[in-house]
């Protein structure tokens, strides 16, 4: 007996089920908050020259001048241009952010966009690490290693005195997103039946989105960055009880050989939720786990294969686009909400509100409609709304707005759908290292976006169209991937190579 069928008799998503979910939803709060949170903590704001002659008391508002980044220095008969030896700062929003006090403009704006790009290499070195080191050393352990680095470098990221200890700080905060996030996603979908993954995997995103919209509320009440940062951090400890709340996963006990573990879960189970559970049953599964562990000693192929066959390959290819572009996409928008005008706060509360029903539409349309309409229709809508956006005029600000927040509510759908439909598009044999692969991609357009933020400062609507472009491109190409819903799906690399012709 499979593991799924003995969920299925002990309940698919019962009491046990609800309240283990919830409790892992948590911390996808506070990982938003940490992913989000350079909006504010990084700010673009105001600034001026400070002229000679201004005293040590001077304010950005003493003087109405235009120079931002040079100043003019005075020669005999004639002057010469040079760089600000320092700024002043338009404080009336923000008393202090990372850009005003590491003076982070003119010639050093770039290191904005490496802090945040830094923060996502993090955030892929931190699947890499921790999804691995889960695999071998279990679930728990690793989710709560992450949840105490959160906490320690959360807080040391206050307290670091120069933007380059700011940003690796702050890079070891992102590793530790994916090592609490994924890993209690794992957790929770592993203890729920095959009919209730797809609803529980759209309320961790769900959550994660309630994490976005707090951010906003923090940044309101607290306008200096350190204490904002300590702000939230601190909620992280909170977490730590969860040792004794939170097991292990039954699944990775049996694959590991830690029977009697999984069989001590599972009666646990049974018990919440009210079910009778047989000890023959438990014993099946126990033997049937052991026996495909020593199956399972041959040889994986390589993520290499899915490039040596041409319908493969090319699948393959506008999968991996696919999810650079969404992640580019879905992050850029995020953290690009301040350059879109009109209230910071306001904009960034209706980016993540558009996510509700950007994430509840799949629940009602993906097993219904099918992926391919949902991601490529997202997609294609997105691209022609951000599109559209750059090119309206900056009077008309509601306009610009509400077509930059319908291209983020679209892109949220995609990235939510691509999740299931590239899934069913790799062959059993190589599905793991295919989504790894594809995850991979994710995180370098991550990486990418926040360097296609800073071309706000050559144009203000390019980093819009940029991102239009990029993702009704992707949109288009996804239409060349079959649909998977109701499809058996390829088990072999000759399947996959066949799927979809």
């Amino acid at each position: 007996m499979a593991y799924d069928d003995v969920l299925v008799t002990l309940g698919q998503f019962g009491r046990y089920q609800k309240r283990i979910n919830f409790l892992l939803c948590l911390p996808a709060i506070s990982c938003a908050l940490h992913k989000l949170a350079g909006v504010f903590l990084q700010a673009r704001v105001d600034h001026r020259c400070i002229y000679d002659g201004e005293s040590e008391n001077a304010t950005f508002f003493d003087l109405s001048v235009t120079n931002k980044c040079t100043t003019n220095i005075s020669f005999t008969d004639n002057s010469s241009l040079a760089t600000c030896p320092r700024w002043l700062y338009d404080t009336s929003q923000y008393s202090s952010t990372t850009t005003s006090e590491f003076d982070l403009v003119c010639d050093r704006a770039w290191l904005r966009a490496t802090g945040d790009a830094l923060l996502m290499v993090g955030v892929m070195l931190g699947s890499i690490i921790f999804g691995d080191l889960s695999d071998r050393l279990g679930r728990k352990p690793v989710f709560f290693v992450s949840l105490i680095l959160q906490v320690v470098f959360g807080l040391a990221t206050a307290v670091v005195q120069d933007v380059y200890a700011f940003m690796i700080s702050r890079m070891i905060v992102g590793a530790t997103t994916s090592g609490v996030f994924l890993v209690a996603y794992v957790i929770g979908l592993e203890m729920v039946g095959p009919s209730k993954r797809i609803l529980c995997g759209v309320v961790f995103q769900l959550f994660f989105t309630a994490g976005f919209i707090l951010t906003a509320g923090f940044a309101y009440l607290i306008r200096d960055w350190r204490t904002l940062q300590i702000a939230i951090t601190l909620p992280g400890v909170a977490y730590f009880c969860y040792w004794w709340f939170i097991p292990e996963s039954v699944r990775w006990q049996l694959t590991k050989g830690k029977t009697e573990e999984a069989k001590k879960t599972l009666r646990a189970v049974a018990k919440e939720n009210g079910q009778k559970v047989c000890e023959d049953v438990l014993e099946q599964l126990c033997q049937q786990t052991e026996a495909e562990r020593k199956q399972a000693g041959g040889k994986t192929p390589s993520v290499l294969e899915l490039f040596k066959y041409r319908n493969l390959a090319q699948k393959s290819v506008i999968i991996f686009f696919l999810w650079f572009v969404n992640s580019a996409t879905y992050y850029g928008l995020s953290w690009n909400t301040s350059n879109l005008g009109g209230n910071d706060y306001v904009n960034f509360i209706i980016s993540g509100l558009v996510e509700i029903p950007a994430y509840s539409l799949l629940l009602f349309t993906l097993d219904r409609w099918g992926r391919k309409p949902i991601v490529c229709g997202a997609m294609l809508i997105s691209g022609s709304c951000l599109i559209i956006s750059g090119f309206i005029p900056r009077n008309l600000l509601w306009l610009n707005i509400t077509f930059a927040m319908a291209g983020k509510l679209a892109i949220t759908s995609s990235y939510g759908a691509i999740y299931v439909w590239t899934t069913e598009q790799f062959p059993t044999v190589i599905r793991n290292a295919g989504l790894g692969a594809a995850s991979t991609f994710a995180r370098v357009g991550g990486i990418l976006a926040p360097y296609v933020n800073i071309m706000v400062e050559i144009w203000t609507p390019l980093p819009m169209i940029v991102f239009g472009v990029m993702a009704f491109i992707s949109g288009a190409s996804a239409l060349l991937l079959p649909e998977t819903l109701g499809k058996d799906l390829p088990e072999t690399i000759a399947d996959g190579e066949n799927f979809g012709k």
